[in-house]
């Protein structure tokens, strides 16, 4: 079913990342080679990601759980020829090929960021997502690296777990997904989260410090390089749908 009331907790975090348009487009450009043809984005909150889209060009779909998302989207994109729809998808709808039949099969590239550690049942929400790909389809995914790092700031922001490369492989591999590529992202961002959400124990990312890692992201960027994306807060896999599905 749609969320109906209004996350306060995850609306102040969007809006604060808006702010960070250094790391957004970090995130645009660490996905878009493996992006192709028909793109949907999965959980597109207020259009953070899907603007990095639109700015270079690319037309794609939003979709959001939130029926508040979905209509903060609607009105943001209204006159966007770019973005060919507003959808609201709930990824742990155990109906999914029957209640979202019209998207069925319909897209080359799914992705979904931040998105599939809010789902308690994750295997269901990555096999949903499989079922919007065409054959040969990519889904590419970037959720929250390290248990270890798990606090105050998950627990607000509902997630249920954090990742590894192994754990986020295997669950791809549990609904036959070709893996392509999956790294590390944002060895940076790993001190920040600990200090501020373990050490601190706040419970909303700080818009100051938001701010000013924003400033230093091209120092950032060449840290996970030169670390060879080995850590980080966070993990991105792509995978692929066989062409036979």
């Amino acid at each position: 079913m749609a969320r109906s009331t209004i996350d306060e907790v995850g609306i102040s975090t969007l809006e604060h990342l808006s702010i960070a348009n250094r790391l957004n487009d970090w995130m645009f450009d660490s996905i878009r080679p493996f992006t192709k043809g028909r793109i949907l984005e999965i959980g597109s909150g207020i259009g953070n990601i899907s603007t990095c889209f639109i700015d270079h060009g690319i037309p794609l779909c939003v979709s959001d759980y939130s029926d508040h998302y979905c209509n903060l989207l609607d009105q943001k994109f209204a006159n966007q020829p770019l973005v060919g729809g507003v959808f609201q998808i709930d990824l742990a709808d155990s109906d999914f090929e029957s209640r979202y039949s019209p998207l069925i099969g319909r897209f080359d590239t799914v992705f979904a960021l931040n998105v599939v550690e809010h789902i308690k049942d994750d295997h269901l929400a990555i096999a949903n997502c499989k079922k919007l790909l065409s054959p040969g389809g990519h889904l590419i995914i970037l959720v929250p690296a390290w248990q270890l790092l798990y606090n105050g700031f998950d627990k607000e922001l509902e997630h249920f777990r954090r990742y590894n490369k192994t754990t986020v492989r295997k669950l791809f591999q549990s609904q036959n997904f070709e893996i392509i590529k999956s790294w590390y992202f944002n060895l940076a961002g790993i001190l920040g989260w600990f200090v501020s959400g373990t050490v601190l124990r706040k419970k909303t990312l700080p818009a100051g410090q938001l701010t000013f890692y924003n400033k230093l992201v091209p120092i950032f960027r060449l840290a996970d390089k030169l670390a060879f994306n080995s850590v980080g807060l966070s993990v991105i896999i792509v995978g692929r749908k066989s062409e036979k599905e």
